[in-house]
């Protein structure tokens, strides 16, 4: 997993509550479980003017000039202004992966789904929960400000670049560990390597016979 430690982006608005993770990545597109490839698809019932379908060849696909992430002023961004309640629905975890796929690597919002939010923690994503009168003065400022950027430091816990000046965030100790050394379940395993292997050549020597050929 990609470690997160600090990141400067251009900010992307999505002024809509309750977003839920069928909108993030719909139904049709979870066949796969590679954690790759589901970039194009995100948000994909907002993004594009038809439906789509898997394996499906997006690159000529009508786009919805309206929505956010078809705007040339957000092109490139990879941090996410929502609203109330983001990520709630089924738990899939594939909602998480098409926002990393498509280069999202925060999501600041007042409060998010518990499975999503757990879920994004285990894939690089950083969710930033802050209280409503700071998301809204954050979407004013993207409004008004074309390229709007703003820096999130993980390590020092603070969003930078907004004009009423840092804000704070929190993050648990441990999920903030896990981020900044970019590990995910299988990552924090493999720290205990030796452990493990001193484990299973104690077993060898204890019970031969269950490790026979």
């Amino acid at each position: 997993m990609q470690a997160f430690t600090q990141l400067t982006g251009v900010v992307a608005p999505l002024d809509r509550a309750n977003v839920d993770t069928d909108m993030i990545i719909p139904k049709q597109f979870l066949k796969s479980i590679k954690r790759s490839g589901f970039g194009p698809n995100l948000f994909d019932e907002l993004r594009y003017l038809d439906e789509g379908k898997p394996d499906m060849d997006n690159s000529g696909r009508p786009l919805n000039p309206e929505f956010v992430l078809n705007q040339a002023r957000y092109a490139g961004t990879n941090i996410l202004l929502a609203r109330d309640n983001f990520g709630c629905g089924s738990s899939r975890e594939h909602a998480p992966w098409a926002l990393e796929d498509f280069g999202i690597r925060c999501v600041i919002a007042p409060s998010f789904a518990d499975i999503f939010y757990n879920n994004c923690f285990k894939n690089g994503i950083l969710p930033i929960t802050l209280l409503d009168d700071q998301v809204d003065a954050l979407f004013e400022e993207t409004f008004a400000s074309e390229g709007f950027e703003l820096t999130i430091d993980l390590q020092a816990e603070v969003i930078r670049g907004a004009k009423g000046g840092d804000i704070a965030f929190s993050i648990d100790a441990f999920r903030r560990h896990c981020l900044l050394n970019g590990l995910d379940d299988i990552g924090l395993t493999l720290e205990q390597s030796d452990a493990i292997r001193a484990y299973e050549s104690k077993r060898k020597q204890q019970t031969p016979w269950l490790f026979a050929e």
